[in-house]
């Protein structure tokens, strides 16, 4: 059996005075212990919505949604989701006889959504992968499909004589975006909330590289920066993804890559921007004793993984050989449920 990783997205983020809403379907051909096919969606990166082939039933992940659709939205919801995974499966047979391939595991994906600005201004995307690869994406601007290898040109012609690209601009402009504000005013509280982060700088042993930890913040815009003698350090810093936690607000890591000399011969601090206020850590704040961090970053940055890898929040399933993928109803649900590839 061949290996699947999960990768994160690192597009399409949701800043202060951005909303933005998301979804991300995943088929996967038979052969590996993981749903055939999984649906997420998500309001400003948190994920709302969910459903997968296995439970065959779409379902809410936030009290917002819970508390203002009811069990007719979900009908509609699980219906649409069935009839995708029959989509879905019927585009991986017809791309595997397309690249001429007879076994082994095969994704195909689609991630598209859109975003409303503070000024009125919108956004929308449509991108297609197949096999952790780009295959076709949406060019709104000229109603036609950009294909990444010779095999997405079949797609792009057949897609573009159907005029799917019309359909999918009258949705990310109109219904998208409808739905969106719908969902914000219905999770207000929670997707407009400000909360600061929490910061630790931690270091294994002295002789070990120092990561500089922000957790369970909201929004998501989050800038963190390393300083040596006052001025911005930029050499030897690995920053982390953005990782969800458990409770809907955020995290991420930056580490230092500096020997001990250094450290005590000049004088690093950890900066940490966001919304308004700006946080600083130096050598002073280092915890050193992995058994004396609070408990509360060690489970958020556990379940932050685990969500990540359970559900599949702003991630992409793709062979462990082609991990450079990034990509580049009364339902709300606007893929192509009827387009072939």
């Amino acid at each position: 059996m061949r290996s699947v990783v999960l990768l994160l997205l690192g597009a399409q983020l949701a800043y202060a005075g951005t909303h933005s809403l998301k979804y991300v379907y995943t088929g996967v051909s038979r052969g590996i212990d993981f749903p055939e096919f999984t649906a997420v969606g998500l309001v400003d990166e948190g994920q709302f919505y969910y459903f997968d082939s296995n439970i065959k039933q779409a379902v809410p992940k936030t009290e917002w949604i819970r508390q203002n659709e009811g069990a007719d939205y979900w009908d509609r919801e699980t219906q649409n989701m069935v009839g995708y995974h029959q989509n879905f499966k019927d585009s991986i047979q017809i791309l595997k006889e397309r690249f001429n391939q007879s076994a082994g595991v095969h994704t195909w994906q689609v991630m598209y959504g859109c975003e409303l600005n503070d000024d009125g201004t919108t956004q929308g995307y449509y991108q297609y992968a197949y096999d952790g690869a780009d295959f076709v994406s949406l060019d709104k601007s000229t109603l036609t499909w950009t294909a990444a290898n010779p095999e997405a040109v079949i797609t792009k012609h057949k897609w573009e004589a159907l005029a799917v690209a019309e359909q999918n601009k009258g949705y990310l402009e109109n219904t998208c975006i409808e739905w969106l504000k719908k969902y914000v005013a219905y999770g207000k509280d929670t997707l407009e909330r400000k909360v600061s982060p929490q910061v630790s700088l931690l270091q294994k042993d002295p002789s070990s590289p120092v990561t500089c930890h922000a957790t369970g913040f909201y929004p998501s815009g989050v800038t963190i920066t390393w300083q040596k003698n006052g001025q911005d350090h930029d050499e030897d810093v690995d920053l982390g993804e953005l990782l969800p936690n458990e409770d809907g607000s955020f995290q991420r890591m930056s580490t230092l890559n500096v020997g001990p000399d250094e450290w005590k011969n000049n004088r690093f601090s950890c900066v940490v921007e966001h919304q308004d206020k700006t946080i600083r850590k130096t050598e002073d704040d280092i915890i050193t004793n992995f058994d004396s961090v609070p408990i509360a970053i060690i489970v958020g940055a556990v379940a932050a993984v685990v969500l990540v890898i359970v559900i599949g929040v702003v991630g992409y399933l793709v062979y462990q050989r082609k991990k450079g993928f990034k990509p580049v109803s009364a339902s709300d649900d606007g893929s192509n449920s009827s387009a072939r590839t």
